[in-house]
Order: structure tokens, then C-alpha cells, then sequence
């Protein structure tokens, strides 16, 4: 009769053994979740719209959003967006890699055309936090904002 007993009591270990690590497994499954798919605090989760007005782009900029010329180099040093980081667009898309994920990024070019492709290259390249300003430099310029020139 002891060794029936001792066989029942080790079957039993064996069963709550067995709960423990089906319960382990599920809160490290849990866990990983978790930190898997929370949200990153330094990226919004939200996209941009794919236009914004020069005002939300100049909003954006002084909420620290990255601003990308697309230009010519001689549009450039006729004027551009202080602060702003010039990329040509024939060169954007082997140049994607110079640019921030962790931040949001406002396409800008000298009328607003070139800033969609632009955009559009960068969302090519899994960008997400990506727009194009519309009207470009000479609607900024025309808004009274900030411009300076040369290289």
C-alpha cells in the first residue's frame, strides 16, 4: 500500500509541476506582449496627414519635427527653412538612411511639388512619420516666416 501511495503522491507532483510551468509560460507569452507592442514614447502612433499648411509645418518645426529640403542646391542657397537638412530628391532614396526614424519629418521643396515625391520616397522606405508641406518655400516666404540663404 505505500507504494501505491507514493505513486499517487508523485503523479500529483507531477500535475501541479506541470501548472506551474504552463503558468510561467503563459505570463512570460504575456510579458513579451507587452513589450513587443508597446507603443515607443519617442514616435507618435499616429501618422501625419500626407500635406500640411506652411503654419502646421512651422508648428511642427518648433515642436522639434525634422525638416527635409528636397531643392536644388542652388535653390537652396537662394533660400530654405533654417535648420533644415538639404537632400536633393534625385539623391533621397539612396540617402534614406541619413534621416531619423524617431522622428517626425516635414518634406519641403521651393513650390510643393518635389516635397510629395519626397514624401512618397521616404513612406516607400517604411518611413511613417512623414509629410510634405504644401506651397513650398515661397509660401513660407510669403507667410512672413523665417528663410536665410547661402550654403
Amino acid at each position: 500500500m505505500s507504494r501505491k501511495k507514493t505513486t499517487q503522491h508523485n503523479t500529483k507532483q507531477k500535475g501541479n509541476l506541470n501548472s506551474i510551468w504552463i503558468g510561467l509560460g503563459i505570463i512570460v507569452i504575456v510579458l513579451a506582449g507587452v513589450f513587443l507592442f508597446k507603443p515607443n514614447n519617442n514616435i507618435a502612433t499616429k501618422s501625419l496627414p500626407r500635406e500640411i499648411s506652411v503654419s502646421e509645418a512651422s508648428t511642427l518645426r518648433d515642436a522639434g519635427a525634422f525638416i527635409l529640403d528636397v531643392c536644388e542646391p542652388d535653390e537652396w542657397n537662394a533660400s530654405h527653412i533654417p535648420g533644415a537638412t538639404l537632400i536633393p530628391l534625385g539623391q533621397l532614396a539612396a540617402r534614406v538612411n541619413e534621416l531619423p526614424q524617431d522622428q517626425k519629418i516635414v518634406v519641403v521643396c521651393r513650390s510643393g511639388n518635389r516635397s510629395a515625391q519626397g514624401r512618397d520616397i521616404l513612406l516607400s522606405a517604411g518611413f511613417s512619420q512623414v509629410t510634405s508641406m504644401v506651397g513650398g518655400i515661397n509660401e513660407w516666404k510669403a507667410a512672413g516666416l523665417p528663410t536665410q540663404s547661402g550654403p
